[in-house]
């Protein structure tokens, strides 16, 4: 019992640690900008200017913001843009295609980290892309077709915005949106992180390294490659960077398994990644179980395109 109350107070920790210290500044901050960049009218410009080429893959001109944020920030960039989405009544079809798209592509926070010990950034940023609009294609056009929002499907973005709150009042909003978030986040976080520190613990990840490696093999990588990769699916993906780079500092994982790996380990794809996104919004978690699919198909697709080239 003793150890169980440990194990919960440990992962809480860590859980409040992300949450506080990494994710409530960045949502404050980013969700405050894109209150103000759409207080002003900027992002349903740009929104409506782009839509026409990425709706051809079932993305709404918001999409492309929450791209850009997943490959040039962190993976936790994007949730701003989805609670926009969730708020101004895009449809749920573009939500599902736009979540698809960016759970199975490279998220910034590992990949930057990693090509500094050996992954090639230009490969994994390109095959990030094709994967990332494969899954909202497939997303769009198969698993959400029977979903439909007649009344904001296929609208244009328009203008919300009051005339009479300053700068400060807008940002101030943001801010607050982005502090809920955080905190409606926070139990399944402290949640998944506690199921990692279990599975540790009871050995659960030695059993599943003895399953799994003789089928690693077969693509070429080593078992050691299990542990990352283990921990990726489970804890996300900078805990996989940090086991990663830790391994490979120790001669045990070479360049080549690295990027053998990460088509299918660059992603928010995991457990983590998935409660964090389900939490931006509820029209947002009414459609994650078709994002998941649709994103596993761009990560299978990415990962082949990895092995092919490495």
């Amino acid at each position: 019992m003793e150890q169980i109350v440990t194990l919960i107070l440990d992962s809480g920790r860590s859980g409040l640690d992300m949450g506080l210290y990494i994710l409530l500044p960045i949502m404050v901050v980013m969700l405050a900008l894109m209150k103000l960049l759409d207080a002003k009218g900027v992002l349903s410009w740009i929104s409506n200017l782009l839509a026409p080429v990425s709706r051809i893959f079932g993305i709404p001109g918001l999409g492309i913001f929450a791209m850009l944020k997943l490959l040039f920030v962190s993976f936790i960039a994007p949730l701003a843009t989805f609670a926009l989405m969730d708020k101004n009544g895009t449809s749920r079809r573009y939500i599902a295609a736009t979540l698809a798209m960016v759970l199975a592509m490279s998220q910034a926070n590992a990949t930057f980290p990693l090509s500094a010990v050996g992954l090639n950034l230009g490969v994994t940023l390109l095959t990030s892309i094709v994967g990332g609009l494969a899954a909202a294609a497939i997303t769009f056009y198969l698993l959400t077709r029977h979903i439909s929002d007649p009344e904001t499907s296929d609208q244009v973005v328009e203008r919300v915005t009051d005339d009479k709150k300053t700068v400060i009042q807008i940002l101030g909003e943001g801010g607050k949106e982005g502090m809920k978030i955080v905190l409606d986040m926070l139990p399944m976080l402290i949640l998944a992180i506690f199921l990692v520190n279990v599975l540790k613990v009871t050995g659960a990840i030695d059993l599943i390294s003895s399953i799994i490696a003789p089928a690693l093999a077969l693509i070429g990588l080593s078992e050691a490659t299990v542990l990352p990769l283990v921990t990726k699916f489970i804890a996300g993906g900078t805990a996989f960077m940090g086991v990663t780079i830790d391994l490979m500092n120790q001669g045990v994982i070479t360049a080549n398994e690295l990027n053998r790996m990460a088509g299918f380990a660059t992603n928010p794809l995991d457990v983590v990644g998935v409660a964090v996104f389900a939490a931006a919004g509820k029209r947002v978690g009414q459609v994650v179980r078709f994002a998941v699919y649709g994103a596993l198909c761009g990560m299978l697709i990415r990962g082949v395109l990895h092995l092919l080239i490495f």
